[in-house]
């Protein structure tokens, strides 16, 4: 899905761009960046990845597949750089578990910015954890206007269990209570899918990017 853009990125950067490594459910987030007029492109570029006013790294599948797709583009690479220059990245199911060190979904390595591992969920509830669920919030930019215990809707069989407990923002029980929101510095992750949570997600969409602004 190609986006175009007359935005000339040597004057400044204005966008958002929606990584492209063909595991993310890119149409939802399009569209739900076009409700809120958010500038954004999609894109697997690495120099449009580079000149990115921030990221979103969505996905839906494995995270061998994920790590694959990226290292074959060279963009893990890419988005590893462009998080230690202080560029905003927000992770999204999938997108929010490739953050962390390692999962135990093949045991893959994953990009190692935040210290942590993903988890298979170990209860008697059916797995995955599809449909809505909610989110013991705490202190975020990303739940400004949100109320505590919002509904979000969630796609997921794994979990992130970070090392610094301190990050967590989110929290959310299913069989047993897992961090389902982190934040550290410019690094965002939601193991929910935002852009199909209706206005509650549409909101934290438009939040982190009024955060970036």
């Amino acid at each position: 899905m190609k986006r175009k853009t007359t935005i000339n990125r040597k004057k400044n950067k204005t966008m958002i761009t929606v990584i492209d490594y063909g595991l993310g459910n890119l149409a939802s987030v399009a569209n739900a960046l076009e409700n809120l007029k958010i500038p954004y492109e999609i894109s697997g570029e690495i120099n449009v990845l580079k000149n990115a006013k921030a990221l979103i790294l969505p996905g839906v599948g494995a995270a061998g597949r994920g790590m694959e797709n990226l290292k074959d583009r060279c963009l893990d690479k890419i988005i590893i750089e462009q998080a230690k220059e202080g560029t905003p990245i927000l992770g999204i199911c999938l997108g929010m578990q490739l953050l962390l060190y390692t999962s135990e979904e093949g045991n893959v390595d994953c990009l190692g910015l935040i210290k942590g591992k993903v988890k298979k969920f170990d209860t008697n509830l059916k797995v995955p954890q599809i449909g809505w669920n909610q989110v013991e919030i705490k202190n975020s930019v990303l739940f400004n206007g949100i109320k505590n215990n919002s509904y979000f809707y969630f796609v997921n069989s794994y979990y992130c269990k970070p090392d610094d407990e301190n990050i967590i923002k989110g929290i959310t029980d299913y069989g047993l209570r897992f961090c389902s929101v982190l934040e550290k510095d410019n690094l965002y992750g939601v193991q929910f899918h935002p852009e199909k949570s209706g206005d509650i997600g549409l909101q934290l969409l438009k939040n982190f990017w009024e955060a970036i602004c």
